[in-house]
């Protein structure tokens, strides 16, 4: 199992546990168990769904989870595959199949972790033009999904409570409703920060949710 992976999902995990009232430990153990795994990766999808299956209190992290998933067969699974798997049949079929699985969680991770190969800091403005090209025209598709990101660009500056009150007061769309406050929150301050966390339980409408995805994507940028 990839190490960012793992302290990303544990300290996710723990912080979620924390605020909702839940145990986590069975859960966080067979994940990394399910992670950790020798498996085709629809293999780990399928004990990964079961893990949740058996943890519904905390079924609201499990798509979240799953772009932790994709990372990491991405970083440590791939390695024992032939070097242009990405390219086959048999990824194709993957993909399809896991076409509604996940969210945008994963094109951020995937940006970290080209942040990381080239030693710069995680900015909004670079994510949104370098990485997804929203300006180009070939790429509008990400120019609409992420369209909530770009016009409030502006709050990255601000604070926990004004990023949190202005998602409340304006309509998101979908792809993002759920993940503009700890995006932001996370352009905000990228690396780990306990005050940023009390900040998010104190203003945010859905306060397990953003402290474990803010933990998970700042964790995950411990380099």
């Amino acid at each position: 199992m990839d190490n960012h992976v793992k302290v990303a999902l544990i300290a996710s995990l723990d912080n979620f546990a924390k605020i909702s009232g839940n145990d986590s430990i069975k859960l966080e153990e067979a994940l990394v168990e399910v992670f950790s795994k020798d498996l085709g990766f629809m293999e780990k999808v399928e004990e990964f769904d079961e893990v949740f299956d058996e943890h519904p209190m905390f079924d609201e992290l499990r798509e979240v989870f799953f772009d932790l998933l994709m990372i990491n067969f991405f970083a440590n699974d791939i390695k024992k595959l032939e070097e242009d798997y990405l390219e086959s049949d048999e990824w194709a079929d993957i993909e399809e199949a896991t076409i509604d699985r996940g969210t945008e969680l994963l094109n951020l991770l995937l940006y970290i972790n080209e942040c990381h190969d080239e030693r710069i800091k995680p900015e909004l403005g670079d994510f949104l033009k370098e990485f997804l090209l929203v300006e180009e025209d070939e790429f509008q598709d990400e120019f609409h999904i992420y369209e909530d990101l770009i016009s409030n660009q502006q709050l990255v500056e601000s604070s926990v409570e004004d990023i949190c009150s202005h998602a409340g007061m304006i309509e998101l769309g979908e792809e993002m409703e759920e993940l503009f406050v700890p995006f932001m929150v996370f352009f905000h301050q990228p690396k780990p920060d306990d005050k940023i966390i009390m900040d998010l339980e104190e203003f945010s409408n859905n306060k397990e949710f953003d402290v474990a995805v803010y933990t998970l994507i700042a964790n995950f940028n411990i380099n």
